[in-house]
C-alpha cells in the first residue's frame, strides 16, 4: 500500500513524490477511521500550494485505479476531515490474509526488504553483584525487540555488555586473596564484606589498588581469581536467563574491549576531536563552542580509561568487525546524556557508514507508592526475589481457584514469569511504571492472565473438535468473523511499525485488543456447533 501511495503521488504531483516515505500511511488510531489511514495530502498540500482536502481527492482518484488498491481495499475510499485518506481492508483480501497467515511461517509476516545486521546491547548486569529489579526492564525490552528484528528477518546479535572491568575488582579480588576459604556463592554478602573492609581498612584500600594494577597487567594468579569471580556470577545470570526465557544474549564485556582502547583513544586525538583539559583527555560538545558544558571524559589524568572509552571501543569493534547497520542500546532514560555524548565522539571520529547508532530508553521500576522499588529495609529488590515473588502469588491464586487441578506449580511459572514479562512490555517504555503483583497477575485487563485465557479458550476448541483442524477457505459472514479477520491482518503492519519505533507496548496493545476481539468472536460464533462444515 505504500508503494501505491507513492506511485499515486508521483503520477498525481510528479516523481519527486513517488518515494513510500512520503506515503504517510499508519494504521488507523481508531476503528471508525477504518483500518489505514493516510496522511500524504495533509504534509505535501503546502509545497504544492493546493488545499489539502483537493490533494486526498486526486490522490483517492489515482488510486481507487490501482490494481493493488483494488485488490486489497474495500472501495470507494474515504477522504475525512481536511484531508486524511480512511482505508478499509476489503473481505476477499482479509479471508486470502487469514488463510495465508493459517498455513506460513510466522503467520506470513514478511521479510524485511533490506535485510540488516542489527546489534541488540541489552541486560549488562555487573559481575560479582546479583542482578536486581534495575536489569528487568533492560533485560526484558531488549529481548523482545530481538525477537522481534529476528522475524523480520534480520541476522540480530544480542550483546551483553556486562561490567567485569574496573577499580572494583582490586577490592573483591583482594579480600578472596586475604580469604581463600571464603565462599563466594553468595555473591551479595561477599561484596559487602569486601566494600567494609575497603571503606574501613586504610591498608586494604592501598593493597586492592595495587591488585586492580595486577589485574590490568595480566598477572596470571589475578586473571585465574578474576575468571573465578565471573563464572560464579554467570551461573547466577544463566539462571534468571532460563526463567526469563531469555537466549542466545552473547557475552561481550567490559574486559573483551581492553585490548581496543588505546587505539580507539589514539584515534580521538589525532583526529581533533579529543583535546586535552585539566590533564585528561576530554571530548567537548560540538556545539559547545564555549566549552563550557561537561565534557565526555576519555582517559583520566592519571592514565585510566573509563566507561565512555569502553562504549567507543565498543562502536568501533562493532562497525569494523560486525559490521553492523544498526546498533540499539537498551539502557535506562538517565544515561541518554551520555549515550549522545559517545554517538557524536563515534560519528566525529571513526568511520561508521551507514551504521546507525540508537539509544531505546526506558523509565524507572517505582513501587505502587511512586517510590523506588525496594525492600522493606529500603534495599534494593533482587530481580531473582522478584520472580519468586510472582510466582509464589500466582500459585496461591491458582490454588484457590481449583486446588484439586494437576501441575499447579508448573502453570504459576509460565503465568507468574509471563506476568512479570507483559506488565513491563505493554506500558510506554519511556514512562516510569508502578510494579503491582495484583495488577499484573489480574485475569481483567491488558495482562498476560488475560492473553493466557484467550489462549486456553483456543486450544479448548481443538481439544472438543477431537479431529485434526485444518484450513479451508475461509467465509465472512458475522461482523465477529469480520472484525477477527481485519484484526489478524494487521499484525503484520503492527510488527513492521515496531521495528521501526521499537515500543513493544504498540505490539502488546495490537495482542489486548486481539484478545477481546476473539472473546467477543468466541460467544457470538460458537465454533464447534457451527451450521455447516464450510463455515465450521
Amino acid at each position: 500500500l505504500e508503494k501505491a501511495v507513492a506511485s499515486a503521488l508521483g503520477a498525481a504531483f510528479g516523481p519527486e513524490y513517488n518515494d513510500p516515505s512520503k506515503a504517510a500511511l499508519r494504521p488507523a488510531t481508531k476503528k471508525t477511521f477504518g483500518d489505514f489511514q493516510c496522511n500524504a495530502a495533509m504534509a505535501i498540500a503546502k509545497p504544492l500550494k493546493k488545499n489539502p482536502r483537493e490533494v486526498a481527492t486526486e490522490l483517492v482518484e489515482r488510486l481507487e485505479a490501482d490494481a493493488t488498491v483494488q485488490n486489497t481495499l474495500a472501495t470507494p475510499l474515504e477522504v475525512a476531515g481536511p484531508g486524511f485518506v480512511n482505508m478499509r481492508l476489503s473481505d476477499d483480501y482479509l479471508s486470502t490474509t487469514v488463510e495465508a497467515m493459517a498455513t506460513e511461517e510466522n503467520c506470513g509476516l514478511p521479510k524485511a526488504s533490506q535485510k540488516q545486521t542489527i546489534v541488540v546491547d541489552y541486560s549488562s548486569p555487573n559481575i560479582a553483584k546479583e542482578m536486581h529489579v534495575g536489569h528487568l526492564r533492560s533485560t526484558i525490552i531488549g529481548d523482545a525487540l530481538a525477537n522481534c528484528l529476528e522475524l523480520r528477518g534480520h541476522d540480530v546479535i544480542r550483546q551483553n555488555h556486562v561490567g567485569d572491568w574496573g577499580t572494583q575488582f582490586g577490592m573483591l579480588l583482594e579480600h578472596l586473596g586475604d580469604n581463600t576459604d571464603a565462599s563466594i556463592s553468595d555473591l551479595v554478602a561477599f561484596y559487602k564484606e569486601a566494600k567494609q573492609r575497603f571503606d574501613s581498612d586504610g591498608d586494604f584500600k592501598e593493597r586492592a589498588r595495587e591488585r586492580v594494577v595486577s589485574l590490568q597487567k595480566g598477572d596470571a594468579a589475578t586473571l585465574d581469581a578474576w575468571r573465578k569471580l565471573c563464572d560464579v556470577s554467570r551461573v547466577e545470570f544463566d539462571a534468571i536467563y532460563d526463567r526469563l526465557s531469555v537466549c542466545g544474549l552473547e557475552e561481550k564485556g567490559e574486559s573483551f574491549y581492553n585490548d581496543r582502547l588505546s587505539n580507539v583513544v589514539e584515534e580521538l586525538e589525532s583526529s581533533g576531536v579529543a583535546e586535552v583539559s585539566d590533564g585528561a583527555l576530554v571530548v567537548f560538545d560540538e556545539k559547545d563552542k564555549k566549552k563550557e558544558k561537561v565534557p565526555l571524559i576519555i582517559r583520566k589524568s592519571d592514565g585510566g580509561f573509563l566507561y565512555a572509552t569502553t562504549d567507543l571501543a565498543a562502536v568501533d569493534y562493532r562497525s569494523k568487525e560486525l559490521k553492523a547497520n544498526r546498533v540499539l542500546y537498551v539502557t535506562d532514560a538517565g544515561q541518554s546524556g551520555h549515550f549522545k555524548a559517545v554517538f557524536q565522539a563515534a560519528q566525529r571520529s571513526q568511520e561508521l557508514g551507514d551504521m546507525s547508532l540508537e539509544h531505546v530508553p526506558f523509565g524507572l521500576v517505582q513501587g505502587e507508592d511512586g517510590k523506588k522499588f525496594a525492600t522493606r529495609s529500603g534495599e534494593t529488590v533482587r530481580l531473582k526475589d522478584l520472580l519468586d515473588e510472582a510466582e509464589s502469588r500466582c500459585l496461591t491464586e491458582l490454588q484457590e481457584r481449583d486446588s484439586d487441578a494437576e501441575d499447579l506449580t508448573e502453570l504459576a511459572k509460565v503465568v507468574g514469569i509471563g506476568a512479570v514479562k507483559y506488565a513491563d512490555l505493554s506500558l510506554n517504555r519511556e514512562s516510569n511504571y508502578k510494579f503491582s503483583y495484583e495488577k499484573m497477575l489480574s485475569l481483567s485487563g491488558n495482562t498476560a492472565p488475560y492473553m493466557l485465557y484467550g489462549y486456553a479458550r483456543i486450544n479448548g476448541i481443538r481439544r472438543k473438535a477431537q479431529e485434526e483442524v485444518g484450513v479451508g477457505k475461509v467465509v465472512l459472514k458475522e461482523d465477529a468473523e469480520r472484525d477477527l479477520a481485519r484484526h489478524l491482518a494487521l499484525l503484520s503492519a503492527t510488527i513492521v511499525d515496531l521495528e521501526r519505533e521499537l515500543r513493544p507496548n504498540a505490539l502488546c496493545d495490537y495482542l489486548f485488543e486481539l484478545a477481546q476481539i476473539f472473546n467477543r468472536f468466541y460467544e457470538s460464533c460458537p465454533v464447534l456447533k457451527a451450521e455447516s462444515d464450510d463455515i465450521r
